[in-house]
């Protein structure tokens, strides 16, 4: 890994042409007041699927599942309903499309009185969204411990994932007293039939409670985490696995943020070919700050990382790279005088950084969640919550170039 010297991160270089106007988001979509989590993946021929959760009743809730195709939104399904759902503001499911079509979700839900004790749930689709199979649990451990915060991507004929795995946490339960053991990374491969493969241990000490980011390229699979070592320290850590065998855990960059809590601010991964894009929030030496670091060999090695936050980050974000994998656009959490908004910044792998934009107003609360993106060809889909009794979530286009200084 190649590592040089930090002076000048602290630094923003605004670069943009003279009389271009800043890319805005048009909303396309929007969900009932109380929905949220919002997730989105991309298909290979331009599609975008969205997994959400919408109330039900008083205090229940329903997956739902939506298409976009043509730049219009089809008619939402349920993917799951009247289940012991684990709804959290951090933790949320996730839909991808396999090779054959198929619709694979997951979901969280709740095995026992402790708060943090759930299981990670899978259901397929073959008839996009009008009849799932019965859920199964990608992980072998059932312990009542904390399983999730999953990433998860089609791969061959199936899919790879990955999540936060408690197992070692086991035996604190209601009244038990405070875990001892530590949080794990771990990683399975699902098959074209659904068949769960061997758990795999990738990191047996993480960060508790930070989103992960799992991303398919040229080299293979590519995994990124906040790690935690035995000083607690938080830097974002990846591990790659080229079809055989996963690497052992490496550093993206030396932040050196310690901390003995988890922040709830996980990375996130962009990759076209073998360059990759990872965007990250830290607070090390108590300055908040969002990068974003490029790799053009697979993660093998990254460069130095741009700052992009305006100087109030709350971090939780989220990056795509353009088709040529010259750019990649970053979103983020940014408090202001009035609350937060979700702001954007493109950077380009040559150094190059624009303006900042703003993707849309909300809270500077848990509530907010974490807005996600998704590239489908040209355009760039950005789904987020606004919270309140006149919110729900929100699914915008941009409009403008992003990718161009």
């Amino acid at each position: 890994m190649r590592v040089t010297s930090l002076v000048g991160l602290g630094l923003v270089l605004v670069i943009s042409a003279c009389g271009r106007s800043s890319p805005q988001v048009a909303v396309e979509f929007s969900g009932p007041p109380g929905g949220g989590e919002p997730n989105l993946f991309a298909t290979a021929d331009g599609r975008v699927i969205m997994t959400w959760f919408e109330p039900h009743g008083s205090d229940a809730y329903t997956l739902k599942v939506a298409e976009r195709a043509d730049s219009n939104w089809g008619p939402a399904v349920v993917a799951a309903q009247g289940r012991p759902f684990f709804v959290n503001w951090a933790d949320f499911p996730s839909v991808v499309e396999l090779q054959d079509g198929t619709w694979l979700v997951h979901w969280l839900e709740k095995v026992a009185d402790d708060p943090y004790a759930y299981h990670v749930q899978l259901a397929s689709s073959d008839d996009r969204g009008a009849t799932w199979s019965e859920p199964v649990v990608p992980h072998e451990d059932r312990s009542a411990t904390e399983h999730g915060f999953v990433s998860m991507v089609p791969w061959d004929s199936g899919a790879a994932l990955i999540w936060l795995d408690g197992r070692a946490m086991a035996g604190a339960g209601s009244g038990g007293g405070e875990p001892s053991g530590d949080m794990a990374l771990v990683a399975t491969i699902l098959n074209a039939h659904g068949e769960v493969g061997p758990n795999v241990l990738l990191d047996d000490r993480t960060c508790e409670c930070c989103t992960t980011s799992l991303v398919s390229t040229a080299s293979g699979l590519l995994a990124a985490y906040r790690d935690r070592s035995p000083r607690e320290i938080r830097d974002i850590a990846v591990v790659r696995f080229d079809g055989s065998r996963w690497s052992a855990p490496t550093v993206v960059w030396p932040d050196a943020w310690h901390f003995r809590a988890c922040p709830v601010n996980g990375p996130q991964l962009a990759a076209v070919g073998d360059t990759v894009a990872v965007a990250w929030f830290t607070a090390a030496n108590d300055s908040p700050r969002v990068y974003v670091a490029f790799s053009t060999d697979g993660a093998s090695s990254f460069g130095e990382p741009v700052r992009v936050d305006d100087g109030l980050p709350r971090g939780r974000v989220d990056v795509v790279l353009d088709a040529a994998a010259r750019t990649a656009l970053v979103i983020w959490l940014e408090a202001t005088n009035s609350g937060a908004e979700i702001r954007a910044r493109g950077v380009g792998r040559d150094g190059g950084v624009a303006a900042s934009w703003s993707v849309g107003q909300t809270e500077d609360a848990r509530a907010s969640g974490f807005p996600r993106m998704a590239r489908a060809g040209d355009e760039v889909l950005v789904a987020w919550t606004v919270p309140g009794s006149r919110g729900g979530i929100r699914v915008g286009v941009v409009n403008g170039d992003w990718n161009t200084f």
